[in-house]
């Protein structure tokens, strides 16, 4: 849906990533009615934005999805249900109180909804970009990226990754069966990613499929009309080393910003949102949040932790839409999937 002006719901779910679109699932599993709201064009946050192609190993019975294909699933599944969509517009307004709230968006849409679940990610993000000269010519010519969102673009390249982060190492393991050559440069020897994901790379520099430099940071581009031919490092001691490539992706982490929602009166910790962890209630009452945005103590920023979030904020909220009816808790194997 693109063009409603108006609507009236149940549930106004912020953000269509994994959690909002499992948030509308829950939702409809109650039988209350929803609508989903997201600044991107298009579902799936940044599963969807920053890596489709790139595999998730820690979804339940999955060993691995791509961010892209975990999307079309969680898309299929409320399929069912029907669910509005009001894509391409942020929620620039919030006003209300719990059991009544009006949300306006950018486009000027108006909501009302009892309750309003918050599943906005880390809200709206770009990437941190290293300050080289010259660079913003190599990124419209897309030989510098900060997202990979087709491995095959990088097929026979030279590929240079810069970071020591999951990103980094991650994208390392995935384009060497790609590109002809991956280099991974870190300032240091010391990475941030997941155990297993250090192993595999490890294994993959000794057997020559990954290059990795340790003790250098980015100095320089080389090249022309957004060509890129090569990068120079440098380490702390003001030795440079040029590497011929044709791609950078520099994975220095996300610049994060809320926006509006940091207007709204809520509660909030560099950046995301505290909640109850028995109900994922916000400071405002009626007001939840899921997903990478909420926050409490022995909180791990996973998906499936967001999954397990959608399925209590759901449960909380049946109570403000029908006070006067007893939720009781049926398995869905019981219950099937009700319609919408």
């Amino acid at each position: 849906m693109t063009d409603t002006a108006s609507l009236t719901t149940d549930v106004a779910i912020i953000g269509a990533g994994p959690a909002g679109l499992f948030a509308a699932f829950e939702c409809a599993m109650l039988k209350l009615g929803c609508v989903l709201i997201d600044a991107l064009d298009e579902i799936g946050g940044q599963c969807t934005a920053l890596y489709p192609e790139k595999p998730i190993y820690d979804i339940p019975a999955h060993p691995a999805i791509a961010g892209g294909d975990l999307i079309a699933a969680l898309d299929r599944q409320i399929a069912p249900f029907d669910i509005p969509r009001l894509l391409g517009r942020r929620v620039e307004e919030l006003s209300g109180t719990r059991g009544a709230f009006t949300l306006r968006t950018s486009r000027g849409d108006t909501i009302r909804a009892h309750a309003v679940i918050i599943a906005a990610g880390a809200g709206a993000f770009g990437p941190n970009r290293p300050p080289l000269e010259g660079l913003e010519a190599f990124e419209k010519s897309g030989a510098v990226r900060y997202y990979v969102r087709r491995r095959a673009d990088f097929a026979g390249q030279h590929v240079l990754i810069a970071g020591g982060g999951d990103s980094a190492v991650d994208w390392a393991l995935s384009l060497r069966d790609v590109a002809a050559r991956v280099t991974i440069v870190h300032r240091r020897n010391r990475f941030r990613a997941a155990p297993e994901s250090l192993r595999q790379m490890d294994e993959a520099v000794e057997r020559g499929e990954i290059e990795k430099l340790v003790g250098y940071q980015l100095h320089g581009l080389h090249g022309n009309d957004g060509v890129l031919d090569g990068v120079d490092l440098i380490t702390l001691d003001g030795e440079v080393l040029h590497v011929p490539c044709q791609t950078l992706l520099p994975f220095f982490g996300l610049a994060t910003d809320l926006g509006p929602i940091a207007q709204w009166g809520l509660d909030t910790v560099r950046g995301t949102i505290p909640v109850t962890p028995s109900t994922c209630e916000s400071s405002m009452p009626g007001i939840f949040a899921v997903g990478d945005v909420a926050s409490y103590p022995g909180k791990l920023k996973l998906i499936l932790q967001g999954f397990s979030e959608c399925a209590m904020a759901a449960h909380a909220i049946h109570p403000i839409v029908h006070p006067d009816t007893a939720l009781h808790f049926e398995y869905s194997t019981s219950r099937g999937v009700p319609t919408a």
